[in-house]
């Protein structure tokens, strides 16, 4: 199960905690009863429970069907339309998978990305690596007509019906969309493609644990059941627990809600394992998106320990003291790998001969949380006892309710995103996009 470290790595008392513990409890309050700002998009709180056998019936038979076709699955979406996918993807398979060979293998199509951006030459990398390669397309996108991924969409969907022909492009394009309405809605009911809905209630960035997250992950191989599973069982811990002295989600808010009062204005998430860097990614939108408006809000940013120790670490042990530190720690690793004895010894390694490579990774971990605290940086760990699907599902749902709770210390809605139209109405605007 998901821990936090209560250690008093924080620079504040346990009086802080206790003198505003009743805020956090009110907000969780808030939450549950539905009354807070933004409470017609809490739909994600009860998803791990809301997803039936039927509809994970469904979700596995199609991406059996698109492993079956096809070498690569193309993923079309931007923000919380992949990142989560994206985030338990990268997190569970291999690190490698997508440098295999061409030919797909243990019936797992590479899984990749497209209308995040609209890099052209990242583009045309795209369909040269596509053109010698049956492919299918997971299409996700509430209306159908936001720029990056309808623009990706359009071209992805011309190729295909250019190479398979229309009648077989119905098969291999799957759209998770609106129930009832917009763009993209009305094209697969037109063109047939099999659709899955992405709720009313749910926004993007908290829509991983439905089918906006859970066919992709399907697709690259990885049990959504268990990943469900694992979010239950820390639904039902913040549920049964709704006293701030048990409730770990309550806990993790208020310490950076202090920390952001007391000048800590930029959240590091830190993982010692590079298989959470789209985890990590997956964090910065849903803190950012959520807390960052109205002139507040933590800054959230990221690394990845020990690698970014080496470009990052001299500013974080001394620079300007406005950050505090969040490490995801995994406690136990998925493989065993011993350190060999050298004769020669040339590299003065043989103090660590027989030591496991994953102990002398979380050496390093607590080695540098000591240096940080030293350097007068907060730090907060997050403990799980794994990465596995169980673990995920659990990190999810904590986060989100994390995100929800402090969203409502800062008094903001943690629901919307006004300020990301502004881009858009600029862009639109140079584009000469008619009104």
């Amino acid at each position: 199960m998901v821990q936090l470290d209560l250690s008093s790595n924080l620079f504040f008392a346990d009086k802080d905690l206790n003198d505003n513990k009743l805020a956090a409890e009110t907000a969780y309050s808030k939450l549950l009863g539905r009354s807070g700002k933004g409470n017609d998009f809490l739909g994600w709180i009860d998803l791990p429970e809301q997803v039936g056998d039927e509809l994970l019936e469904c979700i596995e038979t199609c991406a059996e069907r698109l492993r079956k076709s096809s070498e690569v699955v193309v993923v079309v979406g931007i923000g919380g339309s992949y990142l989560g996918a994206r985030a338990v993807i990268e997190a569970l398979q291999n690190s490698y998978a997508n440098f295999r060979s061409h030919a797909k293998t243990d019936n797992r199509p590479v899984v990749v990305y497209a209308g995040n951006h609209m890099a052209a030459d990242v583009v045309t990398e795209l369909f040269d690596y596509l053109k010698d390669k049956d492919y299918s397309v997971v299409v996700i996108s509430k209306s159908g007509t936001t720029t990056e991924p309808a623009i990706a969409f359009r071209m992805l969907k011309g190729d295909l019906e250019q190479r398979y022909g229309k009648s077989e492009t119905q098969h291999r394009i799957v759209a998770i969309t609106d129930e009832h309405r917009g763009a993209l809605k009305k094209l697969a009911d037109t063109e047939g493609y099999e659709t899955y809905v992405i709720p009313d209630d749910v926004g993007g960035r908290y829509s991983v644990l439905s089918p906006v997250g859970l066919l992709p992950i399907a697709v690259a191989g990885v049990d959504i059941r268990a990943l469900l599973n694992g979010a239950k069982s820390m639904r039902q811990q913040l549920m049964n627990h709704q006293d701030f002295s048990e409730n770990i989600a309550q806990q993790y808010a208020l310490m950076r809600y202090l920390l952001y009062q007391k000048g800590k204005k930029i959240e590091l998430m830190v993982s010692y394992t590079p298989k959470l860097n789209f985890f990590i990614e997956w964090y910065k939108q849903l803190f950012g998106e959520s807390e960052g408006k109205e002139g507040k809000g933590v800054f959230p940013a990221g690394a990845i320990f020990s690698t970014d120790l080496h470009s990052l670490g001299q500013y974080i042990q001394q620079g300007e003291r406005h950050i505090f530190e969040t490490v995801i720690s995994i406690k136990n690793s998925n493989s065993r790998v011993l350190i060999p004895m050298d004769d020669e010894n040339l590299d003065g390694l043989n103090y660590l001969k027989d030591k496991t490579l994953h102990d002398v990774n979380l050496t390093a971990e607590e080695g540098t949380r000591q240096a940080h605290v030293d350097g007068c940086v907060p730090n907060l760990k997050i403990a799980i006892d794994q990465l596995d699907e169980n673990h995920l599902g659990q990190l999810i749902y904590f986060f989100e309710m994390s995100c929800a709770i402090g969203g409502y210390l800062l008094d903001i809605n943690p629901f919307d995103q006004p300020g990301v139209e502004a881009y858009k109405k600029n862009m639109f605007a140079l584009l000469g996009k008619p009104m």
